[in-house]
């Protein structure tokens, strides 16, 4: 979700409402079948793998005909929680999916109107959830699932009251003591006062209310509204003090709670949120809060261009969060048959966490294969890296990871609106020659390939591959770009995280810097790696020998001081060449080295 907490405008427009998002849980592995042992078997770390599960929020957004009758953001209740916790039991528990998420609106009645206990902690709308929380969770357990639980980032402004509520377990505290005196707001929708930790009761307040939810039963909190990011900035929206907290309350509270960090979370503070959560979402919500659950410009799409930067950052103890994975109804997705296979081909190969806000009771047979695909659901839970792009991102574009046993993942996309072919080279995997290729959504093996596999997809479409190296390796020639000749704005600059130490920046309306002397033995089309540095994403045209140029989008890096790669194919000739990055009219990223395939 665009990780909301009142309900608002759809993830590109600010929303003002909760939410309260169930994100979904980690599958775990169980020991090897005829151990012996005399012991209990450790439980596994939080977040050891990405959760996987489902969400109340997508339903709840949405105004496809029927989902919310009693006014938006209605679907939220016991009986449909608990309808979609059975449902998943039967259907999707023994794939590994094993988080019911229980989003925004949990402590709110229909028109919205907060509840809060004496202690100035979120409580249960009775209409809702009648049973209570604890119930609710109770239940979940029972269907041998996890439960989840969702808050806003701050003190909520009904929470606050008139400053005179005591807090849980903390003698002579109350919510005056949690803020500042200006009551100045934070969070996404600034529906909360900004907690002052300086003052001990701030941390006092977090402990109760994960201690509220450990002894609910509760296995996952989403926070929500968390900046910088969400679209905020600045003092007031900085909660990474909220953030290590809740880490703090959670530590203490008896119970493992995974802590999920949400929404459009600033890339500058990553470190932070490694640091004190579990995950992050790294973009605004995916639902299109339209007549159906999503659609694909809104923002489906959006993924292929921002989840590269955040590649490297993801691993055992925080995932990087894509949204929820859409795609098992239907028409009330909103998508193509082509668009949900490459929304779960995403999703599986950059090892986000796996979970659905689909109405599990109505999954279509298309939809239920794409979420209980064995073969795909082992890349997004396995042990290798999360998958990047190896080409440019443009229409048509490759993601590849390495295995450990050293086959590849590779994953063809066409972003086009029309029919493509898309090719991945061997070469970008870094060998030459053939290679054993397997289709893992059709689950059938196709043969050899030489040097590389061609595909025709139809518009945004995908292929997802594992393929088998039986080639060689290759050996490369590095140039820097700094060596080379500069023309326009182009100047060097110092970049402790280039190769060299150096990097061509200032590319900029007709900046350009020409690599000089490449030479290669044969004549042919060369998949040149480019090492890059840009703080977003940038086009630049690449050219050979004084040709015409072609212009390729580099995805960010993140910020301006890491450097990516991705491969370009260029023309050669046999022997001396030159190759030239052209930012035309725009601006285009810093150019660190290129990488060329030596060849005899």
């Amino acid at each position: 979700m665009r990780s909301s907490s009142y309900p608002v405008m759809p993830a590109r427009a600010l929303r003002s409402l909760f939410v309260l998002a169930l994100t979904v849980g980690l599958a775990t592995t169980a020991p090897g079948a005829g151990a012996e042992t005399t012991a209990e078997p450790a439980a596994p770390a939080v977040a050891a793998k990405p959760y996987m599960g489902w969400t109340s929020w997508t339903m709840q957004s949405s105004k496809y005909p029927g989902l919310n009758p009693k006014g938006d953001y209605s679907y939220l209740s016991e009986a449909n929680v608990l309808k979609q916790t059975d449902a998943m039991a039967s259907k999707l528990k023994k794939y590994g999916y094993e988080y019911v998420n229980i989003d925004a609106g949990w402590w709110m009645d229909w028109s919205w109107k907060q509840q809060y206990d004496e202690y100035g902690r979120q409580k249960a709308d009775p209409v809702r959830f009648p049973s209570g929380m604890k119930a609710v969770a109770d239940r979940i357990h029972a269907k041998g699932l996890k439960a989840g639980i969702y808050l806003p980032v701050g003190l909520e402004k009904g929470a606050y009251d008139d400053g005179k509520t005591p807090i849980w377990n903390a003698e002579g505290c109350t919510t005056a003591d949690l803020v500042y005196d200006d009551l100045r707001t934070t969070n996404g929708w600034d529906s909360a006062y900004k907690i002052d930790f300086s003052n001990p009761c701030g941390q006092k307040y977090i402990d109760s209310q994960a201690q509220l939810f450990a002894d609910w039963g509760y296995d996952f909190l989403k926070l929500d509204g968390v900046g910088p990011g969400s679209f905020k900035s600045g003092d007031n929206y900085n909660n990474v003090a909220d953030v290590a907290a809740w880490q703090k309350a959670i530590a203490t509270a008896g119970r493992p709670i995974h802590l999920e960090l949400s929404w459009s979370l600033d890339y500058g503070h990553v470190e932070d949120w490694k640091k004190y959560s579990n995950g992050w979402r790294i973009d605004t919500d995916v639902e299109c809060y339209c007549n159906t659950l999503v659609s694909w410009e809104s923002s489906v799409d959006d993924r292929w261009d921002d989840a590269p930067a955040w590649t490297d950052h993801a691993g055992p103890g925080g995932w990087n969060d894509l949204d929820s994975v859409n795609v098992g109804n239907g028409e009330m997705d909103g998508l193509t048959k082509a668009e949900r296979q490459s929304y779960a081909t995403l999703w599986a190969i950059a090892r986000s966490p796996f979970f659905t806000g689909d109405d599990l009771t109505k999954l279509d047979s298309y939809g239920l294969s794409l979420l209980t695909n064995r073969e795909v659901l082992a890349i997004n839970q396995g042990s290798a890296p999360p998958a990047e792009p190896v080409t440019a991102s443009d229409p048509q574009q490759v993601w590849a990871a390495k295995n450990p046993d050293g086959t590849y993942t590779v994953a063809l996309f066409n972003l086009s609106d029309a029919p493509a072919s898309v090719t991945a080279n061997w070469s970008t995997l870094g060998f030459k020659g053939k290679a054993s290729v397997r289709d893992l959504w059709n689950k059938e093996s196709l043969g050899s390939y030489s040097d590389k596999i061609t595909q025709a997809l139809p518009a945004h479409g995908s292929r997802l591959f594992t393929v088998t190296p039986r080639g060689t390796g290759l050996e490369w020639t590095g140039y820097e770009a700094e060596a080379g000749t500069l023309s326009g704005s182009a100047t060097v600059a110092d970049c402790s995280a280039c190769s060299d130490g150096r990097k061509v920046g200032n590319l900029y309306t007709g900046g350009k810097v020409t690599v000089n002397d490449v030479q290669v033995a044969k004549a042919g089309t060369y998949q040149i790696k480019v090492a890059y540095v840009s703080g977003d994403s940038r086009s630049i045209a690449v050219s050979a020998n004084g040709g015409g140029g072609t212009s390729h989008k580099f995805a960010s890096t993140g910020d301006w001081g890491t450097v990516n790669s991705v491969y370009v194919p260029v023309k050669l000739k046999a022997g001396t060449n030159t190759i030239t990055f052209d930012s035309g009219t725009g601006y285009a990223p810093d150019i660190d080295r290129i990488d060329v395939q030596k060849t005899s």
